[in-house]
């Protein structure tokens, strides 16, 4: 990956958060941290 690269998927997942703070109060975001911990934690279950 270049850095190039990096810098705008950086820019694309500031964006996305900070819309999903502005127009949904941040229900996106919650949901997907709720559901990534879900699946850490089934993954230390298998470990």
């Amino acid at each position: 990956m270049t850095n190039a690269l990096a810098i705008w998927i950086g820019i694309i997942l500031i964006a996305l958060l900070a819309a999903d703070a502005v127009l949904f109060d941040w229900s996106n975001a919650n949901f997907l941290a709720r559901k990534f911990l879900g699946v850490l934690r089934w993954m230390a279950f298998w470990r």
